[in-house]
């Protein structure tokens, strides 16, 4: 089972008092789930909170993690391979119709298909998990 953790620090301003908020947020894969979290807290008062969850990060949470970690492109090793395992395991872990499916495998077989590396991880070992082969190349950032 793969075991991926990402994670950054964000400072911003608190809406309570005004003092700074720092935010630790992260995405991570457990047990075989992709998860997200936030953990904030106010330097200045006592403003924080604890937050995850299952399945895809909050898009200003990706994009943190994508502009301090950069991206990842996961792509089939073989692409004269079947779609068919392709095609069942995207449609098991994100939860696609069958036409939706089809275009993520088709941009998986064509150019890959792009995230974070923690995204790119999950999907790898969902399809790994159905003998497909795949590789995850770091983006240029």
């Amino acid at each position: 089972m793969i075991t991926a953790t990402l994670g950054v620090k964000l400072a911003s301003q608190c809406e309570s008092c005004g003092g700074e908020l720092v935010r630790d947020v992260g995405q991570f894969i457990d047990r075989g789930r992709l998860w997200w979290g936030v953990e904030g807290q106010c330097q200045a008062c006592p403003n924080a909170w604890c937050e995850m969850d299952t399945g895809p990060a909050p898009d200003d949470i990706r994009q943190a993690l994508l502009i301090k970690h950069g991206p990842a492109r996961l792509h089939l090793a073989d692409k004269e391979a079947s779609l068919v395992p392709v095609l069942r395991a995207l449609r098991e872990m994100q939860h696609l119709s069958l036409g939706e499916a089809r275009l993520m495998a088709a941009d998986l077989q064509e150019v890959g298909l792009v995230g974070t590396s923690v995204e790119m991880a999950y999907l790898a070992e969902g399809l790994r998990n159905r003998s497909v082969t795949v590789t995850i190349t770091p983006l240029p950032t």
